[in-house]
């Protein structure tokens, strides 16, 4: 059974960090794409990063630019979101995602996105 399991979430100030990780098991993910996605109480939900299998392409939402970093170890099935310089409307439930979209594609669809972690929430206090 495929799971993905997220970490890392937690209660921070304004202009703290976070770096969450999300692990994969029950299947390899070294050849498919992951994203993150963040969806805050009353919104809808959101692309944040994405990450293509090699880790050479990564794409960000214009307010994750500059300030959050994904990366990938394949070796563990992990890939990991580095959250700088936290503001208050970062404040969302944090999912990981995987294959079959692309990097790309996970930009502007969550649609067709084959598996879900359950979200590990991150608190932005001001």
């Amino acid at each position: 059974q495929v799971q993905l399991v997220e970490s890392g979430g937690g209660l921070v100030q304004a202009g703290g960090s976070l770096r969450l990780s999300c692990a994969a098991s029950g299947r390899a993910f070294s050849r498919v794409a992951m994203g993150w996605f963040r969806q805050a109480p009353g919104n809808e939900r959101e692309f944040v990063s994405a990450i293509s299998w090699s880790g050479d392409v990564r794409y960000y939402a214009d307010s994750a630019k500059g300030r959050f970093t994904i990366s990938r170890d394949n070796d563990k099935n992990t890939v990991y979101l580095q959250m700088n310089s936290l503001k208050p409307e970062d404040t969302a439930v944090y999912s990981c995602a995987a294959g079959p979209l692309t990097a790309h594609a996970m930009r502007v669809t969550a649609e067709g996105i084959e598996y879900w972690g359950k979200g590990t929430l991150v608190t932005v206090s001001s």
